[in-house]
């Protein structure tokens, strides 16, 4: 992680935490007294003049009802995030060739991603996992087994469908079919 990087995640801290206290109309005092913490750490805390210990960030958000991960997102990666062209770098598995569009993550859980399926992709194993996925194909042809039946897909078609159920992706025709696969996560139950 870059140190800007670092600071800036730093500082999504201290103003996450300030607006959670404001949002309770907290003062510093009543912050610490309801979570142990001394008032001057808190306000270094705000300010992004000191780290938080792990403790005293579960702490924290076990208070607020908050995601770790929530506490260190800025105001604007809580609403949009852009993806420039070239941006990504792809990785491939198991013929196919994805680019992830989205890194955001909770409290959004859309996996959205471009991917391109190998006409020479071998093997036959089907995956299943909890959520759902959508698929829509930019060019060429495509076979999307779901379960026990098998979809004849082109471009400008598309699939919705429940990933729990066993799938695979093949391309058709001897040529590579692009797609856009949006995965939505089961629900965390735990």
């Amino acid at each position: 992680m870059t140190t800007d990087l670092f600071q800036e995640q730093l500082a999504s801290f201290g103003v996450r935490l300030r607006a959670l206290r404001l949002g309770r109309r907290w003062t510093l005092d009543e912050l610490a007294r309801q979570c142990g913490l001394s008032k001057g750490y808190l306000s270094r805390l705000e300010t992004g003049d000191r780290q938080a210990s792990i403790a005293a960030v579960l702490t924290l958000t076990r208070l607020f009802g908050v995601s770790l991960a929530s506490m260190f997102e800025g105001e604007e990666s809580r609403q949009i995030l852009i993806v420039r062209r070239g941006a990504v770098a792809s990785h491939e598995a198991d013929g196919l060739t994805c680019w992830p569009l989205s890194f955001m993550s909770r409290p959004l859980r859309l996996q959205p991603m471009r991917v391109v399926v190998s006409p020479g992709r071998e093997g036959v194993e089907r995956r299943q996992h909890d959520g759902e996925e959508w698929i829509y194909v930019l060019s060429g042809d495509l076979t999307l087994s779901v379960g026990e039946q098998a979809h004849e897909l082109e471009a400008g078609d598309a699939a919705h469908f429940d990933a729990r159920l066993p799938h695979r992706l093949a391309a058709r025709s001897g040529l590579e079919a692009e797609i856009l696969l949006v995965a939505v996560p089961g629900q965390d139950t735990s």
